[in-house]
């Protein structure tokens, strides 16, 4: 079952592209391989070797090549008790030649190990490259809204 929630995020007026529409089905097969719990499907979208660059919200907040980055979703995976859910909402997608990027909002729902619900929603800005013909992500930052109101903002590592 797809997560991926259709919102307007490409005007009526304009067919979505080639790209766009690859790039929609490699988020689709994000959310499908993160809802199994699949570790090497998830991977599969993500530039392999030393090139993929992604900045998290929690400690270790930058992860440099797709090893280091496998070996935090076997950490984030074991932090729940039973596999998490993962939602996206507001995709929108730009792409010029083999170059793409995207932001949207991502919900991720569980159980921790304490029995406690988790319900988190994060930014997420992905940026692709088409190589020989299949669109990768090569670089994702995930975020959290700050609210500057507050006098100190906690950042909780783990979940």
């Amino acid at each position: 079952m797809w997560s991926i929630v259709k919102t307007e995020s490409l005007p009526a007026t304009r067919p979505a592209s080639d790209g766009e529409a690859e790039i929609r089905l490699l988020e689709q097969r994000v959310v499908a391989a993160f809802n199994a719990g699949d570790i090497d499907a998830i991977m599969e979208n993500y530039v392999p070797g030393k090139e993929l660059v992604i900045f998290d919200v929690v400690p270790r907040k930058e992860y440099r090549g797709a090893d280091a980055y496998r070996k935090d979703w076997g950490d984030f995976f074991s932090h729940f008790k039973n596999k998490p859910k993962l939602s996206i909402t507001d995709l929108e997608i730009t792409v010029e030649g083999n170059i793409g990027f995207s932001h949207s909002f991502q919900r991720v729902t569980g159980t921790d190990l304490q029995g406690n619900s988790i319900d988190r929603t994060v930014r997420v800005t992905d940026g692709y490259r088409k190589i020989d013909g299949k669109w990768l992500i090569t670089l994702e930052h995930v975020s959290m809204p700050v609210d500057l109101n507050k006098k100190s903002q906690t950042f909780q590592s783990g979940i």
